[in-house]
């Protein structure tokens, strides 16, 4: 192998050696660090805020606020941006050489942004958003790739306080829509074509129609590409809104704003009605970024203020771990962007695509959903063959739990390479605070299948019906003191309606997450899947209700219901039930269209492995699909455990569910034999 690692310090050791030099703290092992974190929240956050070096032009008057989730407001009287925390590197960083983003295609097309190149694109955008009349707190919703201009115009918003919202391109119109429609957005910045597996897929009409669907868009700024069939009239193109080189842009600094001011909306299906809209902070997003990106040892502590880490995780923009990728730069670290398809095409499988890339490009910290690394696995990837991965030095994994027989294989593929320390982080968090709530540790022992510990802050328990705290044992996922970066609100949330009954119906108080958990005496943690009915597809999250509209919008469909059955850490399984017309049978060219709706309206990752045709879908007495139970049943439990008969209105139909489960199960039932516990 060609790259030789230097001597390394992980963050967290270097940050204890911090605590005990400032504060006088030491602490005998992991868990007394977590213990105290979470312990003594306001002395933690402030720690860390000093730690990280946050500034502000005004002082806050404390790290929190009395008040409960989710009320409780932080930093108060402190100023932020976040386009600040990223450009405060230009000068430092390319004196040291090295880029800010380094991106390629599937078309081998390669691009490199400098640092000053990034400072100046995002200045030109900036100043031509406030031209067009954009203002602090408008919305600018983005149907943009994973590409450079995408982390230009976010960086544009942010530092003149207008609040960003993405979604990717191979999401539909309708799809889009009902995100964009709920903030009003104020702009629209949009590409009129895509690349992604094998396929040149021109979005010009896509483009056009989001115009005519957000009226409160007035402008129009595009991307253009070649792979567009038509000339979409706008008010800017992307390259013309970039190109100043003035004295205002040399000028141009980000605004300070409040510490919670709105930085971008995200969304995060729940199980009915439209996507819910989070809203999260500069300052929170900025906080929780450090604790989990920084302690979580994103830029080696033998790369001066993280120059010269090259940061790679794989993701669309309509996945947080984008965002995620993104905040690399709020340390200096290089982001290195994949734009395309991670295995390929159908036509063309090819599982090292993103391996080879990381080679060419030296990543050092590499990530990815927990599904492409099972990929990889089930083709037979030979990492020896995709080029000098030498210079990685750890892997993340997130989106769905990871297998224990996958991340063996990939410590032993990396161990071949003469890499034998390689480090898992493998996380579990969400789009819901835009954070991970357990995950890895540099110097705790790595158990394959498993996140090593409960993170910095978090203050993580596995709770039974009864709400009580357990050990080794499965139970739901909740988070007993609040985060910086927990959502401000869900845009347009009367009186925090939605919000409340999203994460704290179940336990007043307590944000119960919706995974099932378990922590083991050693800290180690797993996170067995989702306890509620979200489809949560290699990380991509869609309510249920998002596929039903989709589906019962043929005239063929009366009914239909969803479960995604995640066998630990395989790719999720998501089957489908449709009731049809009397007289109608579920034919290949029916099955066809039913997929074609989910693929045109939403997005193919939604489309079901299996689909099949039932005479009734099980309801409640209020007439609720029994999502829940049925996935419960088909996930290996009992019928008797997971549904009340009496609180039914169509329990007749339940043997019928019952066989289905045992004949869809059988194929899985080692994959998820370790899981009967799942009891809620």
């Amino acid at each position: 192998m060609s790259a030789v690692r230097p001597p390394y310090v992980p963050i967290v050791r270097l940050y204890q050696d911090w605590l005990h030099q400032t504060r006088g703290l030491r602490f005998a092992d992991y868990r007394a660090l977590w213990r105290w974190s979470v312990d003594e929240p306001d002395a933690f956050w402030q720690s860390l805020w000093d730690y990280d070096g946050m500034r502000s032009p005004t002082p806050h008057t404390a790290v929190r606020s009395a008040d409960p989730m989710p009320g409780t407001r932080w930093f108060e009287g402190a100023q932020v941006n976040y386009a600040q925390r990223v450009l405060r590197h230009v000068d430092a960083a390319h004196a040291a050489g090295v880029p800010a983003i380094v991106s390629e295609n599937e078309l081998g097309e390669v691009r490199e942004v400098s640092w000053p190149e990034l400072r100046r694109q995002v200045a030109s955008l900036a100043l031509t958003l406030r031209e067009m009349g954009v203002q602090g707190g408008d919305r600018v919703a983005a149907y943009l790739p994973n590409v450079p201009e995408a982390i230009v115009a976010f960086l544009a918003c942010a530092s003149v306080g207008a609040i960003w919202s993405v979604c990717a391109p191979d999401m539909g119109v309708q799809a889009v829509t009902d995100r964009f429609t709920q903030i009003a957005p104020k702009l629209l910045i949009a590409a009129d074509g895509v690349h992604y597996a094998g396929k040149r897929l021109d979005r010009s009409e896509v483009v056009a129609g989001l115009r005519d669907s957000l009226p409160s868009a007035d402008k129009l700024i595009v991307l253009r590409t070649p792979f567009a069939s038509r000339q979409v009239p706008a008010d800017a193109d992307f390259a013309q809104a970039t190109a100043r080189d003035d004295a205002a842009v040399a000028a141009f600094e980000p605004d300070w704003l409040p510490f919670d001011h709105p930085l971008w909306v995200v969304y995060s299906s729940g199980t009915t009605g439209l996507p819910k809209p989070l809203v999260h902070g500069h300052g929170g997003i900025l906080m929780m970024g450090a604790a989990g990106r920084k302690l979580g040892d994103v830029g080696a502590s033998y790369l001066p203020n993280s120059f010269g880490e090259r940061f790679h995780w794989y993701s669309s923009t309509g996945w947080v771990m984008w965002n995620s990728q993104v905040s690399g730069l709020c340390d200096g670290a290089t982001v290195v962007i994949f734009d395309g398809s991670p295995g390929g095409s159908k036509v063309q499988p090819d599982w090292t695509v993103l391996w080879r890339f990381a080679a060419r490009h030296r990543v050092t910290y590499f990530g990815a959903g927990a599904a492409f690394y099972a990929n990889c696995m089930k083709a037979g990837v030979d990492l020896s063959q995709c080029g000098d991965l030498g210079w990685v030095r750890a892997l993340g994994s997130t989106g769905s739990p990871l297998a224990e027989d996958v991340q063996r294989w990939g410590t032993a593929q990396f161990e071949a390479l003469g890499t034998p320390d390689i480090w898992w982080n493998n996380i579990s968090g969400g789009t819901d605070f835009c954070g991970a709530f357990v995950g890895g540790h540099r110097e705790l022992p790595l158990q394959p299948g498993r996140m090593q510990c409960r993170l910095l802050g978090c203050a993580v328990a596995a709770w039974n019906a009864e709400g009580q705290a357990v050990d080794n044992e499965v139970g739901e996922l909740v988070c007993t003191q609040p985060l910086p970066s927990m959502p401000l609100y869900f845009w347009g949330d009367e009186g925090h309606a939605r919000y409340l009954s999203s994460y704290f119906d179940t336990y007043p108080g307590v944000w119960r997450h919706g995974d099932w958990l378990k922590v083991h005496d050693d800290e180690s943690c797993i996170i067995y899947g989702r306890s509620d009915a979200t489809i949560n597809r290699h990380g991509l999250r869609m309510g249920t209700s998002e596929i039903y509209n989709a589906v019962e919008a043929l005239p063929e469909v009366l009914d239909s219901l969803v479960i995604d059955l995640e066998y630990l850490g395989r790719d999720s399984r998501m089957v489908m039930f449709v009731v049809l017309r009397p007289g109608l049978a579920l034919d290949q060219a029916l099955q066809a269209r039913i997929h074609g709706a989910i693929q045109q309206t939403l997005s193919p990752r939604f489309v079901p492995d299996v689909t099949l045709q039932a005479e009734e879908i099980p309801r409640t007495l209020s007439g609720k699909k029994q999502e829940v139970p049925i996935k419960k049943l088909f996930l290996g439990q009992p019928l008797e455990r997971v549904v009340n008969r009496d609180a039914m209105a169509n329990p007749q139909c339940l043997p019928w569910y019952e066989a289905q489960a045992r004949a869809q199960g059988a194929a899985h039932a080692s994959a998820h034999a370790s899981a009967p516990g799942l009891a809620g």
